[in-house]
């Protein structure tokens, strides 16, 4: 079945990697037109798949990320046809230039290939992924996880319907239903057709796939995210800050997971950050440095008013999905900068401080894919950072870190152009 699967995408990549920008947008606008007619049988389909979880035993966390809304349907049309608006990165020209025997050389851009995205959870990859691989001229071959099928099944039938509709291959993009875990080991190994694995998931997914991988495979979408307030912060607007890095949603990767405060301002920050996110329902796991600040109110001499849970050992090393935040009390910079890069894993991580240097040596020492001053880690998507959408977040060196969009999704060739030159 599989090798059926990659032999279909591999002829479709064929045929993608020479369509034209026109052909390709169109796909895309009669995709987000179908998402729109289709909302309330898509809706029903995520229904069975909600109810499903749940009576597995799913945790909140997973049941947010499976759930589709009328809201965020209709943010998934229009992050399409924002993708419309972007540049097509393919055959786009770069570092030309004339050698001194006459011969014009240049890069140019071209699609990856047929690429294996395997998730879970989140449906709307399903879309952004086929967006993003039609754009590019890409062919993709999607495995959601079990717990998505009846929804996935709908989106995957209106993608192809929009290819079809604009005489593009419908195999371009194809998606596993079958929830045979055997499959992916299967998939895994299909060197021959498809070029790269792109795992969305939890970390044993991401090592399953790095041990067990024949073919180049990318990973990210797993972030332990931390702030550091330092001494010269404004608080009041840091409150603000990590209000939003921790509750806007928490169950994504770039959510707030620990907030590390210079010992200088503990004594007044702690108990303010507590007290400003405690309302929205976060909970708190504070390192023994930070539980002196938290168990007595100074103002009134009386045990402090919201309990706090003394940090357990993992709870560093702990992606939390949820409204749960670390506290962690730091002697200056250097201190924040070792415990981020022993325990951010590379996703993305912010500094609140108006000191130059300080965000300096926070930009250029902290080894994550994004790094912030001044601003919440909220903001590492596709979207928000003007790429349309990411077929992941990359937390890797090679090929591409952080969002992938478009352009991530492009390779180069080198073009040679002479009058018959010959090489003496």
């Amino acid at each position: 079945m599989l090798t059926e699967m990659g032999r279909m995408a591999r002829d479709a990549f064929r045929q993608m990697a020479n369509a034209g920008t026109r052909s390709k947008n169109r796909a895309l606008q009669a995709l987000a037109a179908l998402l729109d007619q289709a909302q309330p049988d898509i809706l029903e389909a995520n229904k069975a798949d909600i109810q499903a979880g749940r009576d597995s035993g799913m945790s909140d966390a997973l049941i947010d990320r499976l759930t589709l809304t009328e809201t965020r349907l209709k943010g998934m049309s229009a992050d399409l046809r924002r993708l419309v608006e972007l540049p097509d990165p393919v055959g786009e020209r770069f570092d030309e230039t004339v050698l001194p025997n006459g011969l014009k050389l240049w890069r140019q851009r071209v699609p990856l290939g047929v690429m294996a995205v395997i998730y879970e959870s989140r449906p709307n990859v399903t879309i952004d992924v086929s967006g993003l691989a039609i754009k590019t001229g890409n062919a993709a071959i999607l495995r959601g996880g079990k717990e998505t099928i009846h929804s996935n099944r709908i989106l995957v039938e209106l993608v192809q319907k929009a290819l079809e509709q604009s005489r593009l291959p419908a195999n371009a993009v194809q998606f596993m239903d079958n929830p045979d875990r055997a499959l992916v080991m299967e998939l895994l190994r299909l060197h021959q057709y498809v070029d790269i694995i792109i795992p969305r998931g939890g970390e044993g997914l991401h090592r399953f796939c790095r041990e067990n991988g024949q073919i180049p495979v990318i990973t990210g979408g797993i972030g332990i995210c931390h702030i550091f307030v330092d001494e010269s912060a404004d608080l009041q607007k840091a409150l603000r800050v990590m209000h939003n890095a921790k509750t806007q949603r928490p169950s994504v990767c770039n959510a707030l997971d620990t907030v590390l405060v210079h010992r200088t301002i503990a004594a007044e920050a702690l108990p303010r950050i507590v007290r400003y996110l405690s309302p929205a329902g976060v909970s708190f796991r504070a390192d023994e440095s930070a539980m002196p600040f938290l168990v007595q109110d100074k103002n009134e001499n009386t045990p402090f008013s919201v309990p706090v849970t003394p940090a357990g050992p993992d709870d560093f090393d702990t992606e939390w999905m949820s409204l749960v935040l670390g506290l962690k009390v730091v002697d200056g910079i250097d201190e924040a900068i070792a415990h981020t890069n022993a325990h951010s894993m590379g996703h993305s991580d912010s500094i609140l401080t108006e000191n130059a240097a300080n965000a300096a040596r926070w930009i250029n020492e902290v080894d994550s894919a994004a790094v912030y001053v001044n601003a919440s880690t909220r903001f590492t998507d596709g979207g928000q950072f003007g790429l349309g959408a990411e077929v992941a977040i990359s937390t890797q060196r090679l090929h591409a870190r952080g969002p992938m969009g478009l352009r991530e999704l492009t390779t180069y060739k080198w073009v040679a152009e002479g009058n018959y030159h010959i090489r003496e």
